[in-house]
């Protein structure tokens, strides 16, 4: 189903302005901290009302100033998961996950306890309290709660900001999972490229209250002149493709889609899944003649589609591999002595190393229902 948000909103000098809509199965909000995200999920979670708009999910209307239409919170069928994880202390990690089915009417509950318990891993945690558990077991049950209530959209708010890097990369994989085998939509807040670029279908940035662009992540995240200075070199382009052949005796797999292949490392998905790769446009290099010697194992043709507007030392360079996009972020010195222009004829050039597989994840099949 589709979300659409056309509103306006302002709290005491902040105003917030947001107008976009996505059928994705996981829209990203993003922006720097301040930008809006928070702001605007809550408005969509029927946590704070808009001065004047719209938001509509599906053929759902939740709120329509023009028609004084509000519909609260806890009739609008939408699990929020907070950055913290706001577990009842008191109760029981069993007792918590069933606090928040009770408010769904029997009728409309679709989320079977054992398979979301088995989705999340969190079996093994239900007869144990919060403060025996650790940050990233909170965040799972907390999603837990969420998605047994049997929401029919699910808000994420910076649900991995306040956890370590091995906390979340033990929870990145279940919300992999959520984005992949539920049919429920995701409304996902990060200030975090490495996150929406492994997770989003779709990405809205956000920049001092206002939407700076919205569309596919592949698009957006392209576009590193919309991204934080400080995210700027996490920018670059998201790949699908499949696993073809691997890992080799050197631990190498080979990845295959238009484009042509990539020799990625530390890929353990099976031959045949799908993986999303994200390449930073800051590890592609460009040759004009195909190189020999390298220890770089991708080498692309490819024809320049693009030269961005040269920003101080650096110039961005949009690269057509096969029909598919490949950004690559090189000195201006070497966009001039190389001529490059639209049209020109190159090779991109990427380290298999510089492929960082926390950033590509395999599909599987887990029946939630």
């Amino acid at each position: 189903m589709t979300l659409s948000v056309d509103i306006r909103s302002r709290r005491g000098a902040f105003s917030l302005e947001a107008a976009f809509s996505s059928a994705g199965p996981l829209t990203a909000l993003f922006g720097a901290s301040g930008s809006g995200k928070t702001s605007l999920v809550n408005l969509i979670g029927g946590l704070a009302r808009p001065d004047a708009g719209r938001i509509a999910f599906g053929e759902t209307v939740l709120v329509d100033t023009g028609a004084r239409l509000f519909v609260p919170s806890h009739r609008r069928r939408i699990g929020y998961v907070f950055q913290d994880a706001r577990l009842f202390p008191h109760m029981t990690v069993a007792q918590n996950l069933g606090y928040g089915r009770w408010f769904t009417p029997s009728a409309e509950r679709y989320a079977a306890w054992d398979r979301i318990v088995a989705l999340l891993g969190i079996g093994a945690l239900l007869d144990r309290r919060p403060a025996t558990l650790s940050g990233g077991e909170k965040q799972r049950v907390a999603i837990g709660r969420a998605l047994i209530a049997s929401p029919r959209l699910l808000l994420m708010d910076e649900p991995l900001a306040s956890l370590d890097d091995a906390r979340k990369a033990e929870i990145i994989p279940y919300i992999e999972r959520l984005r992949d085998e539920l049919a429920i939509p995701i409304v996902y807040v990060s200030h975090s490229v490495a996150e929406v670029a492994r997770l989003a279908s779709d990405i809205v940035v956000l920049a001092e209250g206002k939407v700076r662009a919205a569309g596919p992540a592949s698009s957006i995240l392209q576009r590193l002149d919309l991204l934080p200075l400080e995210e700027r070199g996490e920018g670059g382009s998201i790949l699908e493709m499949i696993v073809a052949d691997g890992p080799d005796e050197f631990g190498t797999t080979v990845l295959r889609s238009a484009v042509g292949e990539l020799r990625v490392t530390g890929c353990d998905a099976p031959n045949g899944s799908a993986v999303r790769v994200r390449i930073r446009a800051r590890d592609v290099m460009i040759a004009t003649e195909r190189p020999h010697g390298l220890s770089a194992l991708n080498i692309l043709p490819a024809i320049v589609s693009s030269v961005g507007a040269t920003s101080g030392p650096v110039a961005d360079i949009l690269l057509d591999c096969n029909g598919q996009t490949v950004a690559a972020r090189i000195t201006a010195r070497s966009r001039h002595d190389l001529g490059l222009a639209p049209g020109t004829p190159v090779f991109a050039i990427i380290k298999s190393a510089s492929i960082d597989q926390a950033y590509a994840g395999h599909t599987q099949h887990i029946d939630t229902h």
